[in-house]
């Protein structure tokens, strides 16, 4: 089973990527961004058959390893 987690900065920690990757955007002519957010993303692909077994163990992989949950959230998406 694969499951996708996606992991952002929490909105109030600078995220000078994103800051740079704004600029560029703007330098080249994509004036009308407001904020670029850069972030991780990860497809696990489990051999748990069952879907909240599954989901209970990659929310474990993310609050041990995956996530700094000071300064990043994370999110579960649908498994596939």
């Amino acid at each position: 089973m694969k499951i996708s987690v996606i992991i952002t900065l929490k909105k109030d920690v600078l995220d000078p990527q994103g800051k740079v990757i704004h600029q560029t955007l703007d330098g080249m002519g994509f004036e009308d961004v407001n904020e670029v957010r850069q972030g991780k993303y990860f497809e696990i692909d489990t051999k748990e058959t069952d879907k909240d077994k599954a989901k209970s163990n990659v929310e474990e992989m993310c609050k041990k390893l995956l996530a700094n949950l000071v300064i990043e959230n994370y999110k579960i998406l649908d498994s596939k």
